[in-house]
């Protein structure tokens, strides 16, 4: 495995395998998201009521029973989708735009990349950047931290250690740096992740329904933001 910390390198000549390994470390949490939304029982209850409406209006026709039960999964399904794409729009537009700018150049910053031979080819197959606390949580009495800003493994070199070796790196950064505590906000579908943070030392201090949406999308898309900090 090469693993390579490019902090004060150029990122930006990575940009275009950064920004696709960053979007599908995003957009995978969209079908668990999903799934994980369609067996809440509220979700299935609807669903039932829904497929009953649809076979009782179209005279007892199975057909629109699956098309209505059908409508409802699909507009499930766009509210998840919406949470994350939404969120990768927003990233793009912002920190994304410019890696090297937002992240190399800032000190308090920083950003690693796990490189591997793929077939011959070196492949950019991991990530993980931090970013300063915007402010300060009244909670914590003022503790000056980092937050990573997002932790992305490829899927064919996962469980190999990597997302350890790359957490375990931004935490040795964070107390070089001279900090109290690292934060991580991650989306409840994300269950390997969860584990892995608290497998690191990690605890749970809050959980919001907030994911910046219409609050109707993100009722239906039942997905919760999970804060985590770990105390240095």
């Amino acid at each position: 495995v090469g693993f390579c910390h490019f902090y004060k390198k150029n990122l930006n000549i990575y940009k275009s395998a950064i920004v696709s390994l960053f979007r599908f470390g995003i957009l995978e949490h969209v079908y668990p998201a999903f799934f994980k939304a369609m067996s809440h029982p509220d979700h299935v209850g609807v669903t039932l009521s829904v497929s009953v409406a649809g076979f009782v209006l179209g005279g007892s026709s199975y057909f629109q029973a699956v098309l209505f039960g059908g409508a409802w999964a699909c507009l499930v399904y766009y509210c998840c989708h919406e949470v994350y794409d939404g969120y990768l729009r927003r990233k793009l537009e912002a920190e994304m735009a410019d890696i090297q700018a937002n992240f190399s150049d800032k000190q308090a910053n920083g950003f690693w990349v796990v490189e591997m031979e793929v077939n011959g080819k070196s492949k950019v197959s991991g990530l993980l950047a931090v970013v300063k606390s915007d402010g300060w949580d009244a909670d914590a009495e003022d503790t000056p931290s980092l937050e990573v800003f997002e932790l992305v493994v490829s899927f064919n070199q996962r469980r190999k250690g990597l997302g350890t070796q790359l957490v375990e790196t931004a935490v040795e950064f964070c107390k070089e740096q001279g900090l109290s505590r690292v934060i991580v906000e991650i989306s409840s579908p994300q269950t390997a992740a969860i584990s892995l943070f608290r497998k690191l030392g990690f605890i749970v201090t809050s959980v919001n329904s907030n994911t910046h949406l219409n609050h109707l999308v993100s009722k239906l898309a039942r997905i919760n933001v999970i804060r985590m900090e770990k105390h240095l």
